[in-house]
């Protein structure tokens, strides 16, 4: 099977950028893969990360036989036409979409009529249905519901990571006829080089909270939670601040447990990751509303417990690690409780139960809905993906 991944490249690294390679290396053990990296995104000044832009904060790579072409710029020609002629070349049977912000849509567009002219089939693997910060741009998101549809009109199959995401896009894009697969996301585990650090009796009790700052990540809950703990627990906040959310900033400085906590208000390399995650007692991650956390599945790759609200789909994405407790969002009070109760699971690793595995036996059994003959499939890869859930990856009615 020949299948081109097209998602985000490396000069606008975020967690899909890291999601997209591992992908596609995964594919790659089965497929003959080739990626097109969308390159710069929108005009860099626009970008909430701005000052990093280009920068090269990132160890992962691609698979040395896997042809890449990086990249596509927001403005479209030449590199979107160079893009087509590299697809072209490539000749793949299956094109596989990553969807996560708007800014890359009439990029997808373009890409997408390319293949279906040509006979390729087309799978949009959703990250969510619109970034957050676009959401609440009226223009943006309206830009979005309004030409969005053309591309699924011309989608062949769905990839999403929950059961809460299959719902999610039912409701807003009434994807009811387009075969559909829940394909947990994989182990992160290319920060896992370093063994953690074991507690030192009677030191102090470690907490870590990583990603960026934006307001759905609730960060403000947790230093009003970690105001209330005993003095013996540490905070370290490794972050880069998006969309202007200073609110968790100015809540540390004015907290009567400033000397407890160490920020770190920036986006880190992959070099200073596995340090954070590896001197960490507990990750807490108090995300009001979220489909999936990268941070996450770095801490279960890590097998460190883990605090994290029952919202979206994270629920899903960590009902089977055994090193987790789950919190209820924006309710310091009941994530200061869990805190507490996570105490107990310190001091041992605990085993990550997600696999990219898993992730390619879901995609080879989407291909075969669609009409695409993969080859051999592992069923019981297959019928575990789903979580604990007995009934079939495949949900064509997107029940």
């Amino acid at each position: 099977m020949r299948i081109l991944v097209v998602g985000s490249g490396w000069r606008f690294l975020s967690g899909i950028s890291y999601y997209t390679c591992r992908l596609a290396n995964a594919l790659n053990t089965r497929h003959d893969v080739g990626a097109v990296l969308m390159r710069q995104l929108l005009p860099a000044r626009l970008y909430p990360g701005r000052d990093r832009v280009g920068s090269k904060l990132s160890e992962l790579s691609y698979d040395a036989d896997i042809p890449v072409y990086d990249g596509v710029d927001w403005w479209g020609m030449p590199s979107l036409a160079f893009a087509v002629r590299f697809m072209r070349k490539f000749r793949p049977e299956v094109l596989v979409l990553q969807w996560w912000t708007g800014t890359v849509l009439h990029s997808y567009l373009i890409l997408c009529l390319a293949a279906r002219l040509t006979g390729v089939r087309v799978i949009v693997e959703f990250h969510e249905v619109q970034d957050t910060g676009e959401a609440e741009h009226r223009l943006a998101a309206a830009y979005v519901r309004r030409f969005i549809q053309p591309l699924l009109r011309r989608t062949d199959g769905v990839v999403v990571h929950s059961r809460f995401d299959q719902k999610t896009l039912r409701e807003t894009y009434a994807l009811t006829d387009v075969p559909l697969v829940v394909a947990k996301h994989g182990p992160f585990d290319h920060h896992d080089a370093v063994v953690p650090e074991p507690r030192i009796p009677g030191g102090p009790r470690r907490l870590l909270f990583f990603g960026t700052i934006r307001p759905y990540k609730g960060l403000e809950d947790l230093i009003e939670a970690f105001g209330t703990l005993p003095g013996d627990y540490h905070l370290t906040v490794v972050g880069e601040t998006w969309e202007g959310w200073t609110l968790p900033a100015e809540l540390i400085a004015a907290s009567p447990a400033a000397g407890r906590i160490e920020f770190v208000n920036r986006y880190v390399a992959d070099a200073e990751v596995d340090a954070y995650f590896a001197a960490a007692d507990l990750v807490v991650l108090p995300y009001r509303r979220s489909s999936a956390s990268g941070p996450l599945h770095i801490a279960m790759s890590h097998g460190l417990p883990v605090v994290v609200t029952a919202v979206g789909g994270l629920v899903e994405a960590a009902e089977d690690y055994p090193g987790a407790r789950f919190a209820p969002a924006g309710d310091p009070g009941g994530l200061s409780a869990a805190i507490r109760d996570a105490d107990r699971l310190v001091g041992r690793r605990h085993a990550d139960p997600s696999s990219w595995a898993k992730t390619v036996a879901a995609y080879d059994e989407l291909l075969a809905r669609i009409g695409v003959t993969p080859a051999l499939i592992d069923q019981e890869l297959v019928t575990t993906t789903s979580s604990n859930q007995t009934e079939p990856l495949l949900s064509p009615d997107l029940r």
